[in-house]
């Protein structure tokens, strides 16, 4: 696709139709094209890339639909002159008419009819939720309703006096609280389509009857096939032209799908013409360029000034400057288009502050002092006189434990490796304890042997390596792709910790195929100039080769000797490598624990990846050899963050959170196993050239699943992995699914972590109503990590008899490819899991039984407290029994799960400030605070304001108040004025405040 072609054919028309419609091959193409159409000065719509088969599930293509929807209402709505760009595939169906794009306008101090708008926001497929974290959500609760409509990135929060509009404010959907600016008015366009009754009762009618096998039948799911009377076919109703010839195209789609648009549809349509005067320019130096062609007409594009001013440009004279956001770039007899724009960085992904959905009622939790327990839900109890909300525990024997909800934090959900259970503690019981304490001292050796390592770095003077600016700079542009800001900055990082004098020990996570080795061979280029030697370990010989690839790859172009050690390497060859290292005539060698004897010549940088998978003597090995030189430890897995903080002082960390541009993220299908369906998921996979991770968890019966797929389709190749396999089997089978030599690997259950299988695109999970959402979210990131998309099936047995909350999970899976609450948690818990691994003592019994959460806690204040960041004493807890009403009302707060989270958080807080913050946020996202919730709130003030005071007690006998300490003071009596709650209240606080 050329853009040339493309701004010729639009300069020449004086009048080209308002009902333009180009065609292009992919997304990337319709960029190109809107770019040319933008610099005319035409308005371009651009409809998204739907890549769908005739009865696809569409939830899984939810935000793409959105963007259909908002790409089709801005151009219906313009009245300029305008330009609707489509990819191909996307015109196979029939697309809505013009008349099903109204909007509505809410404005402040305007009128609301609460039952009304109700209605329209649902026949307009608005989801009515609980709290708004996407697109197309609503939430109506009181006075208050939370919309995040189609056509912006803004949800808001309208506040109502009774039906008239009080404020209306933007949110923030990560922290759920609002901005202070208040708008004037809102804009809300369909979710689907503006239907009124009638048409959306009809729709939904023909949706009903579909025989599509669908996990829900309904508009969400298959509204799009049966469109009828509300769509129309695009390619007859529009002036549709091709930018190029698409046959090849057009014969792959229908030799494999019967869309519903016809394939005679297309072959009348005509092709844009190739230019005459216009082609493409290549610009890497645009001084030279401008140089050569000043007689011309020179256009430089440019996003805004600062870019200008940023640009290496040396002088204006004479050039026009267009000021948008747009890459074109052309060079003809008269005139010359340069753009200074670079193409766009992907975002971040996300970490999430609110953990919602953390606690469910049966879930496995860990209390401090008691143990396992199961977590049972809230409940409202009256003790005193006074109501008061309580957490309910269940332990051995069906003994409950209540907790008071100001006290929630000395419980945490219990975390370890997914599959294994815990056994329930007995209450009471001292083994608890006695567990507690032997974890501690193990702690103790554990961190103590950390800081003295690092104590002993700290000590020596590190090798100063310093880096070339410019040769830098021309190294990192060799690396074929931009880096994302955080390589960006790992590498910065890296590279000045090396020029520091000081001995580096940094440890970098990333998921994978995010680039960690790129960041890595920065380093090693940096020693190599400085003449120093690099070594890299990894624990599995297929990830030594996999990196020994990347570096012949990167580094080709210099005269840098790079060499592998491994199981694979011949005796002779092995001789051969050794003595080269301790000679110095190999810069760089990458290796298993072979390497771990060699000796070097000059070594000033080692990296180690996965560095928990090795055994607990390489580990040992790795230590020795790294007190001497600059250390980078990988890691595929996060780290929670208030651990990089206790060990701060011992080691530094880089995160990189970004995914590469090229990466394009994983379809979600959630289907009832049918033989049928696994066998087309396969092909689909096997035509386009890739591989299937086949996740089915059972080991006996794995053998007869293998059978079943052979049966289905005998020529598949099927490589089985499981823990009874041996480690040399399981890696040589890796090695050769990794060459192309099977189709399908069949394993139990998480494909192991570390490894880049880019061919690997389609992941088949059997039985997914077994799994947690956590484990699904994981086995999911295993694919669509290169250049192609994923595709992930969920299989389930019986999908009537799914409970509710099991059918809730699956489907939040298939309508987020990557967001949502699972992935957050998914995210916390590998944090965790992470968080026990870096220790080196994740294989301990130990941890099984206590859980991560409550492990990771120990390990930080037992580091603190040898690193004498603070003498950490157990926090005094203080038991307040005032005979007053205070809990979170559910009047005011409606869902047990906000509740929890609430109190949960408030719980945690350390300071008043932090509590009144907490108090704001309610009031913003619930409305007012009624009088018990008030006091609730008081409560916690009390609470954080006697742990200062190392008060344990605050009782009440009638008007007289009782306070106790912890540090052997005498006990306080105060007298309030009556026995009321307010009176009571304003006592405690008055004596605490002083």
């Amino acid at each position: 696709m050329s853009q040339n072609n493309i701004y010729e054919y639009l300069l020449d028309r004086d009048t080209v139709s308002n009902k333009l419609l180009l065609v292009a091959k992919n997304d990337k193409d319709a960029i190109k094209i809107s770019h040319t159409a933008t610099f005319l000065d035409y308005k371009t719509f651009i409809l998204p890339d739907l890549r769908l088969s005739y009865g696809d599930d569409l939830r899984s293509f939810q935000a793409e639909l959105h963007e259909l929807i908002e790409a089709l209402y801005g151009y219906y709505n313009c009245n300029k002159k305008k330009i609707l760009i489509s990819p191909i595939r996307t015109l196979l169906m029939p697309l809505p008419k013009k008349e099903f794009f109204p909007s509505i306008e809410i404005e402040f101090a305007s009128n609301i009819k609460i039952q009304e708008l109700k209605n329209k926001l649902y026949y307009w497929g608005y989801h009515f939720v609980d709290i708004v974290t996407q697109k197309a959500e609503v939430s109506f609760r009181g006075d208050i309703i939370d919309i995040y409509p189609l056509g912006g990135n803004r949800a808001y929060r309208i506040s109502l006096f009774d039906e008239d509009v009080e404020s209306i404010r933007e949110f923030d959907i990560n922290t759920q609280k609002s901005i202070q600016d208040e708008i004037e008015f809102i804009h809300i366009i369909p979710a689907l389509l503006g239907l009124n009754q009638k048409q959306y009762e009809e729709w939904q009618n023909r949706v009903k009857q579909s025989h599509f096998d669908v996990f829900v039948k309904d508009i969400d799911s298959l509204g799009f096939w049966y469109l009828d009377e509300l769509g129309k076919n695009f390619v007859q109703f529009f002036d549709t032209i091709l930018v190029e010839d698409m046959s090849s195209e057009l014969d792959e789609i229908y030799s494999l799908d019967t869309p519903l648009i016809s394939k005679d549809n297309f072959s009348s349509l005509s092709i844009i013409p190739k230019a005459k005067k216009f082609r493409e320019l290549e610009v890497i130096n645009p001084n030279a360029i401008i140089k050569s062609n000043s007689a011309k007409k020179i256009t430089i594009i440019a996003k805004n000034e600062s870019i200008v001013r940023g640009s290496e440009l040396v002088s204006f004279n004479g050039l026009i400057f267009v000021y948008k956001d747009i890459i074109l770039n052309l060079i003809s007899d008269s005139e010359v288009i340069i753009s200074l724009n670079k193409p766009a960085k992907r975002k971040k992904v996300k970490k999430a502050s609110i953990l919602l959905d953390e606690l469910k009622v049966g879930d496995y939790v860990v209390h401090e002092n008691h143990g396992v327990g199961l977590f049972k839900g809230i409940e409202k109890r009256v003790v005193l006189g006074a109501t008061r909300e309580f957490v309910l525990i269940e332990y051995q024997n069906e003994d409950m434990l209540l907790i008071p909800v100001e006290n929630l934090n000395v419980i945490d959900r219990f975390i370890a490796d997914s599959g294994s259970l815990p056994i329930l503690d007995k209450m009471g019981k001292a083994s608890f304890k006695r567990l507690k304490s032997k974890v501690k001292e193990k702690l103790f050796a554990i961190a103590s042997q950390i800081i003295n390592l690092s104590a002993q770095r700290h000590l020596k003077k590190g090798i100063i390596l310093k880096k070339d600016i410019l040769e830098h700079k021309i190294f990192m542009s060799e690396a074929g792709f931009i880096h994302t800001p955080d390589q960006e900055e790992a590498i910065e990082a890296i590279l000045s910790d090396m020029a520091s004098g000081k001995m580096m020990d940094r440890l970098l996570s990333a998921d994978v195929g995010f680039g960690k080795t790129e960041v890595a061979m920065n380093g090693m280029f940096v020693a190599w100039k400085n003449g120093y030697q690099s070594m890299m370990v990894a624990p599995t010989t297929l990830l030594s080769s996999q990196h020994f690839k990347s570096l012949k790859e990167r580094f080709s172009k210099y005269n840098i000797q790079i060499a592998k050690l491994d199981r694979f390497t011949t005796t002779k060859a092995k001789k051969e490598i050794l003595k080269g290292l301790e000679e110095g005539t190999i810069d760089i060698v990458v290796g298993t624990h072979a390497l771990l004897k060699a000796k070097f010549k000059k070594l000033a940088f080692v990296v180690i990846d996965e560095e928990h998978k090795f055994g607990v003597k390489q580990k040992e090995a790795l230590k020795e050899i790294a007190i001497n030189v600059h250390l980078l430890s990988m890691s595929a897995t996060p780290i929670p963050r208030s651990l990089n903080m206790a060990l701060s002082q011992v080691k530094s960390f880089s995160e990189i959170l970004t995914p590469p541009i090229q990466r394009q993220g994983v379809r979600t299908f959630v289907k009832s196993y049918d033989d049928k369906i696994i066998k087309e998921a396969i092909t689909r996979e096997l035509r386009r050239g890739g591989q299937i991770f086949y996740v089915f968890n059972s080991i006996a019966q794995i053998e007869e699943k293998r059978r079943v797929l052979l049966n289905l389709m005998p020529n598949l190749r099927v490589a089985l992995l499981h823990s009874k396999i041996s480690a040399k089997q399981t890696e040589e089978d890796m090695i050769k699914f990794e060459a192309g030599e099977y189709d399908v690997m069949l394993s139990t259950s998480i494909v192991e972590s570390g490894i880049h299988m880019p061919k690997a695109n389609t992941m088949i999970v059997d039985g997914a109503d077994r799994f947690g959402i956590a484990d699904l979210h994981q086995l999911r990131g295993r694919v669509g990590r290169g250049g192609k998309e994923g595709y992930c099936y969920f299989m389930v047995e019986d999908k009537d008899n799914l409970s509710e909350q099991a059918k809730k999970r699956l489907l939040a899976l298939e309508s987020h490819s990557n967001l949502g609450s699972g992935a957050v948690l998914a995210f916390h818990d590998l944090e965790i899991r992470g968080g026990g691994n870096i220790i080196g003592e994740a294989q301990s019994g130990h941890i099984k039984q206590i859980g991560y959460s409550l492990y990771i806690r120990m390990l930080e204040d037992t580091i603190k407290e040898l690193s004498g960041q603070t003498k950490e004493k157990d926090e005094p807890q203080v038991d307040i029994k005032l005979t007053i009403d205070a809990y979170l009302n559910e009047e005011l707060i409606k869902e047990d799960r906000l509740r929890l989270e609430l109190y949960r958080r408030l719980s945690q807080c350390n300071n008043r400030a932090e509590v009144y913050e907490i108090e704001e946020e309610i009031a913003d996202r619930f409305g007012k605070l009624d009088t018990i919730s008030r006091q609730f709130i008081d409560v916690m003030v009390m609470k954080v304001l006697a742990k200062e005071q190392n008060i344990t007690k605050i009782v009440n006998a009638k008007e007289k108040v009782f306070i106790e300490f912890s540090d052997g003071r005498e006990r306080v009596m105060l007298k309030s004025y009556s026995k009321d709650d307010d009176d009571l209240i304003a006592t405690v606080m008055e004596y605490l405040k002083k």
